[in-house]
């Protein structure tokens, strides 16, 4: 017959006892609060965003066809002087 393995402490059962409280009660470090986290900036990269326009508008730019929120984003960016 085999035996069971024996545990063996490095330390008291007490020392133990507060190691794992302590790992149970101590909050992991916080991340330095920088404000909103922002993606990467890439040059000439696009971003998603939702936009309200004029029924109007947007028909005007959509009778072309395909292309046209490349043409507003061209549109806006000579309006911005870009």
């Amino acid at each position: 017959m085999s035996r069971p393995p024996t545990r063996r402490f490095s330390g008291s059962a007490r020392d133990a006892a507060e190691a794992a409280f302590k790992s149970a009660t101590t909050k992991p470090p916080e991340a330095p609060a920088a404000g909103p986290a922002k993606a990467p900036s890439l040059p000439n990269a696009r971003e998603t965003v939702s936009l309200r326009l004029d029924r109007d508008v947007l028909e005007h730019f959509q009778e072309e066809g395909p292309g046209w929120q490349d043409r507003i984003n061209a549109a806006l960016r000579k309006a911005a002087g870009l």
